[in-house]
């Protein structure tokens, strides 16, 4: 199966991009000739690493028949100081809120999700440390 993306220079550092329907939006800020008009490519690395893993996580909890009151998928990146400016690490953290959350479970899925499932890490793996934490909070 092959994807593909369309990109289309707006003006200045502008471009936008349609996938599944949804217009997305890419722009620098002013200090780099932009207009702040839309995200930057390298923080989309973050969300695309964070909507796989969160995909992934809550279908497999659903599964479980494992409920929880809020879920987030925080992923905090660190970028070398010379160019070209890369992630080096990425630290993906799993927040749930909820009584009874059984952490083995949560445990379980994350490992699914980390070592077979989300595409994105495991293209990402080979060339950034990435590193897992999950927090729960009743």
């Amino acid at each position: 199966m092959k994807h593909a993306v369309d990109l289309a220079w707006k003006e200045n550092m502008a471009f936008a991009t349609e996938i599944d329907g949804h217009v997305l939006q890419l722009d620098a800020s002013e200090e780099f000739g932009g207009n702040d008009t839309g995200m930057r490519p390298k923080k989309l690395m973050l969300a695309s690493l964070a909507g796989c893993t969160a995909m992934d996580v809550v279908s497999l909890l659903k599964k479980m028949r494992i409920n929880f009151d809020t879920f987030h998928v925080i992923v905090e990146g660190d970028l070398t100081e010379e160019h070209p400016k890369k992630y080096h690490s990425m630290n993906i953290i799993y927040q749930l809120t909820g009584a009874d959350i059984p952490r083995d479970k949560v445990e379980k899925a994350v490992s699914l999700s980390k070592d077979k499932y989300c595409g994105v890490s495991a293209a990402y793996k080979d060339s950034i440390e990435l590193s897992f934490e999950i927090r729960i909070n009743e």
